[in-house]
């Protein structure tokens, strides 16, 4: 079912669409909100919260922006709310690479081995302690693969600060992997030649 199907038919009030909509949209829904609350617990209940607003505003859908960056649109909002709310993070852009704090000790394990996995895990954790707009806009374009238009559209952050967030975040995944493994930084620099 395409996406314009599939808003006429939840428009219309179609409860096996809804159960579509969540199939499809469910891991994209997920990350987000995973990575901007960095809280599992909290994870499952915004999700529900997140579709049950995109059901309700369905109406509104106009159509002029893919229905994945809408409803991408719905969940950083719903988070941006969410962590107001609890006031667990500040939502300035402030926030610098020393407040990333990963001792060799905490990563040692993923390092027995070092292959892909372990690399991802490691990259992983540093990404859930980065802040919260760069955890964004890595997740949006990297695990996602929205354009900078369309997280421009879900973020309201302007495409050029997409990019700087972009970057400098690249930057300090380069800077933390490099400082916990040193000897990778040739192979992260290969990475960039490809």
């Amino acid at each position: 079912m395409d996406d314009v199907a599939l808003v006429n038919a939840l428009k219309s009030g179609n409860t096996n669409a809804f159960r579509f909509l969540v199939d499809k949209y469910r891991n994209l829904v997920w990350h987000m909100v995973l990575r901007m609350t960095n809280r599992q617990e909290d994870a499952e209940d915004l999700c529900q919260e997140i579709f049950i607003r995109v059901f309700k505003q369905v109406d509104k859908y106009r159509g002029d922006a893919k229905l994945s960056t809408w409803i991408g649109s719905i969940a950083y909002n719903a988070c941006i709310d969410n962590l107001r709310k609890k006031k667990r993070e500040v939502l300035s852009s402030a926030g610098s690479i020393e407040s990333i704090d990963l001792a060799r000790a905490d990563v040692a394990p993923l390092l027995g081995n070092i292959d892909r996995g372990a690399i991802t895990k490691l990259v992983h954790r540093i990404i859930e302690k980065m802040p919260l707009h760069y955890r964004t806009v890595i997740t949006l374009f990297h695990l996602e693969e929205f354009s900078y238009r369309e997280i421009e559209e879900i973020t309201g952050m302007p495409e050029g600060t997409v990019k700087s967030y972009l970057s400098r975040g690249r930057e300090i995944i380069r800077e933390k992997m490099t400082e916990l493994i040193p000897d990778i930084q040739p192979v992260l620099f290969e990475a960039d030649k490809c």
